[in-house]
């Protein structure tokens, strides 16, 4: 949801909007989360287009590099309207990047955002993913004030599912059929985690 004038400030002044002011980098073990930036622009493009990262992921393949670049762009952008949180995962001490994670959407007056990335093949396996979703996890309930995370997943994608539950992501729905992708209807998940009382 968009920063609009439906939001009322006593539903703002719950989220903490200073982190929006310069972008928030978070490291853990092994990983810098940075902002997204358009010389990522071929990173993300090879993932995007590739066919086991897409596996369960409704979205078109990219097919032009300049499409990489465009995302990294528009990522870019979207933070500074304070609409998305979009990070870039590197090996500390190593400057490519190797995935792509944060909020996708976040719904203001809800106080709920949507957590969503991609990995790539190279380092799957390697629980790369787990580190990057507690970091982020913890920013969103502990310094952008986030009431619940979801994600929407496909249940075919058993090591996503598998991640949520670890973080104890607790299945709301099951819709099925719920969307058109590769030549067929396939069913979505959404697995939401709440803030501890």
């Amino acid at each position: 949801m968009l920063l609009s004038t439906f939001v009322s400030m006593e539903q703002l002044l719950k989220l903490n909007l200073k982190v929006f002011d310069s972008f928030p980098e978070l490291k853990t073990d092994r990983l810098l989360l940075r902002e997204i930036n358009e010389d990522d622009g071929n990173a993300i493009f090879k993932m995007r287009s590739n066919g086991r990262v897409n596996r369960f992921i409704p979205r078109p393949t990219m097919e032009e590099p300049q499409s990489g670049k465009d995302l990294a762009i528009k990522t870019a952008e979207a933070f500074y309207r304070k609409e998305v949180i979009g990070w870039a995962g590197v090996l500390r001490g190593k400057g490519d990047i190797i995935g792509t994670c944060g909020f996708n959407t976040i719904d203001y007056y809800n106080l709920r955002a949507e957590i969503g990335g991609e990995l790539d093949v190279d380092y799957w396996g390697k629980h790369i993913a787990m580190e990057a979703v507690g970091a982020i996890l913890n920013f969103g309930f502990e310094q952008l004030g986030l009431k619940s995370i979801e994600a929407k997943v496909s249940p075919e994608n058993r090591g996503a599912v598998r991640l949520l539950e670890y973080f104890g992501f607790e299945k709301e729905a099951h819709f099925k059929n719920r969307v058109y992708f590769n030549n067929r209807f396939s069913d979505m998940a959404v697995y939401t985690k709440f803030e501890k009382a």
